[in-house]
């Protein structure tokens, strides 16, 4: 085989011209649960629990990507709020940013309402914490203070309130929705009220049958057309039947509970691969001319709480009333929401992957938890000490508005732990949570396998296209490089090349960094397109 150097290939190679983004995207876009997210001036922020002891947001100028990740607060490492913090959200009000949480100290039934409060009008810190909220029993709300998570915020009529999920009394373990008039965003003004019942239909029910306990969570607050709702997770958030009910506000005092009307009828349930949908979230395009609906959905039917993040617009009818439709399917094709572009990036790309900074422009799709950029560079795949719901997915980053068709890519790569997958995407397009949900190809070197592969995959499947024998040394780093000319590929490692094929099935897209239940260290990526 010829010898090819990367190096030299790249110093050649001039720029590529700015080119259009690619139109549609795939779900899910992010591994998490319970997501929020607000759009304040030409940014997306997205708020998330980062590992169960602190606060993340994530900065982005679209919807389809979670963007950058900005840790705003650490838990202490004991105490009443030292562990479980849960379902965060962000809220700006009066000029600052206020994040609602729920915490414990590692128990469960000693759940309760926090904020964090901004120091300034930087949605990124420092924070303050405050609390906990008073959504207890007794004329001061605290005798005793009771269980509660998922607060959130309603706005009516010059006034605010706090909506939640709260236990009625401790140690019920039964889930209801509250409401409390604010004195401030971190006080209360008066005791809570029970907002409905949680077990009006048997689809309300954690096992949708009579002899279980209804379970009412994740309130959010809709309005359309002078009309004000407010959707609530039910049954079991574990199961694959998890789905939103919806309340909308019809009498004059939203501290009434006879001003709420239930609606009989789940609006939005499991469909098709996607299940155990809810906690959703509510966010215009960025042109404003569409609401876009954010939530959850379980990553497989067994129990538990391994999720992922979709979106899908939301219409409405003629009335205001909101139109759910089904939950959209993994890995298929929607047009992005109006107003958003991807900016293409300028060639040649050389990134060293050795500070956060190094990561802009890039999409991180994957555990939240399995991506790290230390000063040795960007590791995939890394587990840490105590994951959260954790599961693997084939981790990757992969350049935002990348439309390239012949280009050289080359990266550094050092495997940690594990023998099998870590590589380069190119040509890859619709990006999304999962193995092979990717179109375009991929060049991967399996050191316990003693071989390096290039195939191609559909946004479902992988299919290999060429193979070819090579040992490698896991303690070594070793540079992989990729050459695309048409439907003609070559693969290189350490200047030699190991491998041809060719393939017309992916003319264009972008490029990334892939690992295959392995953990691999990525420095010094360049991309060029070729003349």
């Amino acid at each position: 085989m010829k010898s090819f150097s990367a190096a030299a290939a790249l110093g050649i190679l001039v720029a590529s011209p700015l080119v259009a983004r690619e139109p549609a995207f795939a779900n899910p876009i992010a591994e998490g649960a319970d997501p929020w997210v607000t759009r304040h001036g030409d940014q997306y922020l997205w708020c998330f629990s980062e590992g169960n002891r602190g606060i993340s947001v994530w900065t982005s100028d679209r919807l389809t990507s979670i963007g950058t990740r900005h840790v705003v607060w650490q838990a202490p490492e004991s105490g009443p709020f030292s562990r479980e913090v849960w379902a965060p959200e962000m809220h700006h009000l009066d000029g600052k940013w206020y994040i609602y949480l729920a915490a414990s100290d590692g128990r469960n039934e000693n759940h309760l309402a926090y904020a964090l409060e901004s120091a300034s009008a930087d949605p990124l810190g420092p924070y303050q914490l405050h609390g906990p909220f008073a959504t207890g029993e007794g004329a001061d709300g605290k005798s005793p203070n009771i269980w509660a998570i998922d607060m959130t915020v309603l706005e009516h009529e010059g006034k605010r309130y706090a909506l939640w999920s709260g236990w009625d009394k401790p140690g019920t373990d039964r889930q209801f929705l509250y409401i409390a008039p604010m004195a401030s965003p971190l006080k209360l003004a008066a005791p809570r009220t029970l907002l409905v019942d949680n077990a009006t239909h048997l689809w309300e029910r954690t096992e949708e049958n009579a002899e279980s306990r209804g379970l009412n969570e994740g309130p959010q607050v809709l309005k359309r057309g002078g009309r004000t709702f407010v959707t609530y997770s039910c049954g079991a958030s574990w199961k694959d039947t998890y789905k939103l009910g919806l309340l909308e506000l019809t009498g004059p005092d939203p501290l009434d509970p006879a001003s709420w009307t239930k609606h009989p009828e789940p609006v939005f349930t499991s469909g098709g691969k996607t299940i155990g949908v809810g906690h959703s979230t509510f966010v215009p395009s960025p042109d404003g001319s569409e609401m876009w609906h954010v939530f959850h959905a379980k990553i497989d039917a067994r129990d538990g709480w391994r999720r992922a993040v979709y979106l899908q617009p939301l219409d409405f009818k003629a009335d205001g009333f909101p139109d759910f439709g089904t939950p959209v399917q993994a890995g298929r094709a929607i047009p992005r929401p109006k107003g958003e572009t991807v900016p293409a990036p300028a060639l040649p790309l050389a990134r060293a992957l050795r500070d956060p900074a190094d990561l802009r422009d890039f999409s991180y799709y994957g555990h939240q938890q399995f991506l790290a950029t230390e000063k040795d560079g960007v590791h995939l795949g890394t587990v840490p000490a105590h994951p959260v719901n954790d599961h693997r997915s084939g981790e990757k980053l992969v350049l935002d508005g990348g439309d390239f068709a012949d280009l050289d890519a080359a990266v550094t790569i050092r495997f940690v732990k594990g023998g099998r997958d870590a590589g380069l995407l190119v040509r890859a397009t619709r990006p999304a949570v999962g193995y092979d949900a990717q179109h375009g190809y991929f060049a991967g070197v399996l050191p316990d396998e003693k071989r390096v592969v290039f195939g191609k995959t559909d946004g479902k499947t992988w299919q290999e296209i060429a193979r070819a024998d090579l040992a490698v040394d896991k303690d070594r780093p070793l540079v992989l490089a990729v050459r695309a000319r048409g439907d003609r590929f070559h693969v290189s490692v350490d200047g030699k090349e190991v491998l041809q094929a060719r393939d017309a099935d992916h003319p264009r897209g972008s490029v990334g960094l892939r690992v295959v239940d392995t953990h691999a260290r990525f420095t010094d990526l360049k991309v060029a397109a070729a003349e």
